[in-house]
């Protein structure tokens, strides 16, 4: 089913390696229970939301075109999001953090196209189509949140990792996935979760996409606006969780201003959170952003920078005062005084400029890593990069010349001139030498026998971030998580069950009127006493049709797996009053 590529010309423009994570959404694997949770939460959100949570949520609803009474179809998504210029695709559960920052730099909103079963109907740890498609899709409906998202995705996609965040990525992604599914291993559970503190208590100092998944967290996903002491919702994980959506207006959980502080606070994706942060206009996010952005290597670069992109063990880019991109896997860094003076990467490197690779600097070509000075000559003022043909000449920076460059910081360069690169604006920005040998003091960086020698220019380092410069340069189809989302069982009691849902379903609906309701009700009570969400559709179609007889029996079905069933009881309560003007509880 290829149909949700199709409808959407945004997702032609998605690269390779984000494709990856796109699966098709089998809309025929949705079970009429799945449908009816999907409704229930859908008839309970409208009802409590449109009393707390901003307004563009109902707006975004009717502009989205998600219906409350049907799970929505990616094809459909896609045809009515296309107007307010962003597009859907379905994934498998939670995907790599870097990933789903990029996706939304696109205008894409990933959309996990599972959907929670009735046991975790109030919450769920794991992202599901209620959480995207009636949470996030909703409110991007508002322009300036949509840009604020979007503008969240561009910045974060671009946030350092460390080595361990990617372990904690699977753990939790693991652990969602067991908490969601049906009769899973307790002891599989508890191992996981101890896997999870492990990680989270040896984490070390946050990584740059660590401290923004917590801005994400604390706003696109758990975010209040407003005032601290009258807030609106406007977080898709609030917006998609009746549980959690009406018991972060109560006191219980604590209020803070939103601020930069908020990169500090982390959270546990599996619990409910004790607090959350309130802005006061959807402005003040891209301020925040803009507070945080200015303070990640993207925007400062240097020594700093080069180190987090070592640290990270990732392939990541360093941009030069010239324009030059360096993009692979940094290894090392010799540094003189706080400043870097060489920097190495180990294994596929390429070059570009202005995210461009430039011809012929491709990983094929610089198949075993690169290495460069950097920073200024010893002795010269002026930065090479700064020099005109003229004094290019006079310091026989030239072709053909046999030059010795020796470098602030101890690195010297030393070989024959074959050629130069210059950026538009006649900067140089590579040198190409044959013959030529680095070193720092008595190491030696580079010898004439591993042949040429392409030396980038630039007196300083002025970003770092994750990821190549061109994404044409590498083959990113690496990253596809290990663990997959467990599907509910099928079995014959549960199909039975499914085939009455379908029934009432189709009833309700008009399209079968010949189906005993009672007789269903009778089966429910012997067979399936557990089961509280039929009888409430049930319920609901004989206060519609005025079968008194059958309302009372479902009505006294329902005080009975109340009692027996206290934890549901508020669901089933919920379910009532919005049916019936009148019910004694």
């Amino acid at each position: 089913m290829d149909t949700h590529f199709e409808s959407n010309p945004l997702l032609e423009k998605l690269p390779n390696h984000l494709r990856q994570f796109i699966k098709a959404q089998d809309y025929d694997e949705y079970t009429p229970i799945n449908q009816a949770v999907w409704r229930y939460v859908m008839r309970k959100n409208v009802d409590y939301l449109s009393r707390v949570a901003h307004e563009s949520y109902l707006e975004g609803l009717k502009k989205t075109g998600i219906s409350v009474e049907n799970i929505p179809s990616m094809y459909g998504m896609n045809r009515i999001l296309k107007e307010i210029g962003w597009a859907a695709v379905a994934v498998d559960g939670f995907i790599p953090p870097n990933a789903f920052m990029e996706f939304q730099a696109y205008n894409v909103l990933v959309i996990a196209s599972d959907i929670r079963q009735l046991e975790n109907i109030e919450y769920t740890p794991a992202p599901d189509i209620i959480h995207e498609g009636a949470g996030h899709a909703p409110i991007i409906a508002n322009p300036e949140y949509a840009e604020y998202l979007r503008r969240f995705g561009e910045i974060g996609s671009k946030a350092i990792s460390s080595a361990k965040d990617y372990e904690m990525y699977e753990a939790i992604r693991l652990l969602s996935i067991l908490k969601e599914a049906e009769d899973a291993d307790p002891n599989e559970i508890e191992r996981v979760e101890k896997l999870v503190d492990d990680l989270q208590n040896n984490m070390g100092a946050l990584s740059e996409m660590a401290q923004i998944r917590n801005l994400h967290w604390w706003t696109v996903e758990y975010g209040l606006i407003g005032s601290l002491d009258n807030p609106k919702i406007y977080g898709a994980g609030l917006l998609s969780s009746i549980g959690e959506s009406e018991w972060c207006m109560t006191d219980q959980v604590k209020k803070l201003p939103y601020s930069i502080e908020a990169v500090d606070q982390s959270f546990d994706i599996t619990k409910p959170q004790p607090q959350l942060y309130v802005t006061p206009d959807f402005a003040h996010l891209n301020l925040v952003l803009e507070e945080f952005a200015n303070k990640m290597a993207l925007r400062t670069g240097g020594l700093t920078g080069i180190k987090k992109v070592i640290e990270s063990k990732a392939l990541a880019t360093i941009e030069l005062s010239t324009g030059l991109q360096i993009s692979g896997v940094f290894t090392n860094v010799i540094e003189n005084e706080g400043k870097p003076v060489y920097v190495q990467t180990t294994g596929k490197t390429a070059l570009s400029y202005r995210e461009k690779e430039l011809v012929g600097h491709s990983t094929e070509y610089h198949a075993e890593g690169f290495g460069s000075p950097i920073g200024r000559l010893r002795g010269i003022n002026l930065a090479i990069e700064d020099m005109s043909p003229r004094d290019l000449k006079a310091y026989n920076i030239y072709e053909g010349e046999v030059v010795t460059l020796d470098f602030e910081g101890g690195i010297t360069v030393m070989g024959e001139i074959i050629t130069g690169s210059r950026n538009l604006q006649g900067e140089i920005i590579l040198i190409s030498f044959k013959n030529c040998t680095v070193t720092h003091g008595d190491t030696v960086l580079f010898q004439p026998e591993w042949g040429i020698y392409d030396m980038a220019v630039g007196k300083k380092v002025v970003s770092a971030f994750s990821g190549p410069a061109d994404v044409q340069s590498f083959d990113m189809i690496t990253h596809v998580p290990t663990s997959k989302t467990i599907k509910a069982k099928k079995n014959e009691e549960r199909a039975n069950l499914e085939k009455m849902y379908q029934q009432v379903r189709d009833y309700r609906e008009g399209k079968e009127t010949s189906t005993d309701l009672n007789e269903i009700l009778n089966t429910l009570q012997e067979r399936y006493p557990s089961d509280w969400l039929l009888t409430v559709e049930i319920t609901e179609i004989a206060e519609r049709d005025q079968l008194s007889d059958l309302k009372n029996r479902a009505i006294n079905h329902l005080e009975d797996v109340k009692h027996r069933r206290t934890e549901i009881k508020h669901l089933i309560d919920f379910g009532l009053d919005l049916i019936l003007d009148k019910v004694k509880h």
